[in-house]
C-alpha cells in the first residue's frame, strides 16, 4: 500500500508542478520518503506513524497537503 501512495505522491507532482522526487526506504519497513530537496512526503503504515508522532515533533512547521 505504501508503494501505491508513493507512486501517486509522484504522478500527481509531475503532472501538476513538473518535479522528480525520489523514493527513500522500502514498503516493507512501514515508512517510505518522497525527496524533493525542499519538501519531503513521509509515508508511514498506520503502527510507525502512532510510534512517532511526527506531526507532535513538528507542530510549527507549514502543513502543505494531509492525507488519511
Amino acid at each position: 500500500m505504501l508503494d501505491a501512495l508513493a507512486d501517486s505522491v509522484l504522478e500527481k507532482v509531475r503532472q501538476t508542478h513538473h518535479h522528480k522526487g525520489r523514493v527513500e526506504g522500502s514498503p516493507q519497513d512501514g515508512w517510505l520518503v518522497v525527496d524533493y530537496g525542499s519538501i519531503v512526503v513521509h509515508l508511514f503504515a498506520a503502527d510507525l506513524r502512532n510510534y512517532y508522532r511526527l506531526e507532535d515533533l513538528w507542530h510549527e512547521g507549514k502543513v502543505l497537503l494531509h492525507v488519511q
